[in-house]
This record gives C-alpha cells, sequence and structure tokens, in this order.
C-alpha cells in the first residue's frame, strides 16, 4: 500500500510548477484553453495538460533604424524605443504567434508611415507630437493582441551630411539675422533718447551751459587730457548783441 502512496507523492511533485509574482501562465487541457495560472505552486499534468509563462513586466522594444521619405522628399533615419506590457496572458499567447516579434515589425512600418506624412521641419520641431501618434496606431492595433503601449520615444534621427549642412548655414543665417534686428533695435531706442535729450537741453535755459560744465569737470581729471574748448552758440550771439558806446569828439572852435 506504501508504494502506491509512494507513486501518487511521485506523480504529484513531477507535477508542480512554479509561476513567479510577475508572471501569469496560460495553461491548456488536451490542447484546449483551460484557464490562467496564477503566482505559485500549480500542479499541471504533463500527459494531459501544457502551459506558456508570460511576463506580465513592461517591456522595451528597441525599434532599429530605419530609412524615410519625409513629405518635402529629405531622406532621414529614425530610430524609436517602444514600453509596453502583456495586460491579457491569453490573448497574447492565443491570438498572436510570439507578439515580442509581432508588436516590434508593426513599429517599423508604422514609424515609416508617420515620418513620410510630415515635413522635416515638423519632425525635428515636434518630436512628441510625431511619437505620440505612434503611440496611439501601435496600440490601436495590438490592442486585439493584449497588449497595451505606454510610451514612444524617438532617439535619433539622423540626417545626410549635405543637409546637416544646410541646416548650419540656416542656423547661423537666422542668428545673424536677429543679431543684425536686436542691434539695430537698440541704434533706434539710442537715437531716440538722444533726440529727447537734445530737444530738452535747448528748450531749458542755460541746460546746455550745465551740460558743457559736467563734460568740462568730467575729462578734466587726467592731467594728461589737452582740452579743446568750444565757445557754445549762445555766447556768441550774445557777444555779437552787445554794443559799445559811443565816444563824443568835440569839434575844434576856430577863431
Amino acid at each position: 500500500m506504501w508504494y502506491i502512496v509512494a507513486i501518487v507523492i511521485f506523480l504529484i511533485l513531477i507535477s508542480l510548477r512554479q509561476v513567479n509574482q510577475y508572471q501569469r501562465g496560460v495553461k491548456f487541457t488536451m490542447g484546449r484553453y483551460t484557464g490562467i495560472m496564477e503566482p505559485g505552486w500549480r500542479i499541471v499534468v504533463s500527459i494531459f495538460q501544457t502551459y506558456q509563462k508570460v511576463d506580465m513586466r513592461v517591456k522595451a522594444v528597441d525599434v532599429p533604424d530605419q530609412k524615410a521619405i519625409t513629405r518635402d522628399n529629405v531622406s532621414v533615419t529614425v530610430n524609436a524605443v517602444i514600453y509596453y506590457k502583456v495586460v491579457s496572458a491569453e490573448k497574447a499567447i492565443i491570438e498572436v504567434e510570439h507578439y515580442q516579434y509581432a508588436i516590434s515589425q508593426y513599429a517599423q512600418t508604422t514609424m515609416r508611415n508617420i515620418v513620410g506624412e510630415v515635413t522635416l521641419d515638423e519632425l525635428l520641431a515636434s518630436r512628441d507630437k510625431i511619437a505620440d501618434r505612434i503611440r496611439e496606431i501601435v496600440d490601436k492595433e495590438t490592442e486585439a493582441w493584449g497588449l497595451r503601449v505606454n510610451n514612444v520615444e524617438l532617439k535619433d534621427v539622423s540626417l545626410p551630411e549635405n543637409m546637416e549642412r544646410t541646416i548650419a548655414k540656416q542656423a547661423e543665417a537666422e542668428r545673424e539675422k536677429r543679431a543684425v534686428i536686436i542691434n539695430s533695435e537698440g541704434e533706434l531706442a539710442a537715437s531716440k533718447n538722444m533726440a529727447d535729450a537734445a530737444r530738452v537741453l535747448a528748450e531749458v535755459p542755460g541746460a546746455l551751459h550745465l551740460r558743457t560744465l559736467q563734460s568740462i569737470n568730467d575729462i578734466s581729471s587726467d592731467q594728461s587730457n589737452t582740452v579743446v574748448f568750444t565757445v557754445p552758440l549762445e555766447i556768441l550771439s550774445a557777444i555779437s548783441g552787445f554794443k559799445m558806446p559811443n565816444k563824443s569828439v568835440t569839434n575844434p572852435t576856430k577863431i
């Protein structure tokens, strides 16, 4: 009798299967799906039953370099990374073969199609929006496979060497343009301030004299300077308006 118990215990031991916390087991009995094996020790009768483990953690898939042509006929090379996880273990096994390979291939095709719909400037300036569009399309398609795409990131956008030089020249020209505009705006503001100062000096009596005295005081601090003082026009006008008194001449009286 003891050997029967030993055989039963032996059969139970060889039928035990361990499912880790981050996994789920998809069980098949005589070829038919019969349920999900939760984490822990589970019994699988080897003669009648089989199972497949599915990793439920978030996975990162590196999408290899893809050559594409933008809407404005510029050849670019784009690569990306996709973060996804399995949300339905039975669909990931039953609905699609090798879901890791399938999502990678679909992401490559989608990325080429999306890049072909935008211009080069849009691709370089709106990488986040383009990545979101790729994520939405891939997530919608792979939902039937029991997958959920959490995020898509465009890692790198490579351009031909001649196009890189062209973009560098364009950026340099744009910087020079901004520098010229800022310089001209500064000169315009300075000229307006000088005009306002000249107007005040002309309108206020004695303001020009005070400004002249201040300038002389500033440059006279260094003894090595030679100061050439220009007489203001107002002083010359005052001198020209001054009249000398006439002396009366007495004619001698003839006798």
